[in-house]
């Protein structure tokens, strides 16, 4: 009688190891990520691309990488504009700084951040953000 308690205690230790082994990469993924996440994300480019998760995009700055709350300081974002005689859409890259309050920099949840990505010297976003801050009135 005793033979089938023993061998139902493997089986469940048996079970458990198994389980175990199979969380075990899952626990120390989640461990590595807080360590990136401690040592932070750094860019080589003067500018990067947040992506939010409602689909706005904003160009900046980025600092703070590893709070709860980074900083884009600079921010632009573009905007879509019809001309109503052609029914053409253009896209325009707009600062911001001009609304009402004037906010000289945006503090995001890290939550709702899809992506991040660097914005090269080259391309057009950079260009675009070149030309705004030749434009830029002295003193701003």
């Amino acid at each position: 009688m005793t033979q089938p308690i023993f061998q139902q205690r493997i089986r469940v230790m048996i079970f458990v190891l198994v389980c175990m082994m199979l969380l075990m990469p899952f626990i120390s993924g989640c461990g590595k990520k807080q360590e990136a996440m401690k040592e932070g994300i750094a860019f080589t480019t003067k500018y990067q691309a947040v992506f939010m998760d409602n689909g706005q995009v904003f160009f900046g700055r980025l600092a703070n990488m590893g709070s709860t709350y980074p900083v884009l300081m600079d921010v632009f974002y573009i905007r879509q504009q019809t001309n109503p005689n052609t029914k053409e859409v253009k896209n325009i890259l707009i600062r911001r700084g001009n609304e009402w309050h004037g906010p000289d920099r945006m503090y995001i949840n890290a939550s709702h951040i899809s992506v991040i990505e660097p914005v090269s010297e080259g391309s057009q976003v950079a260009k675009l953000i070149k030309e705004a801050d030749e434009q830029k009135p002295a003193g701003k």
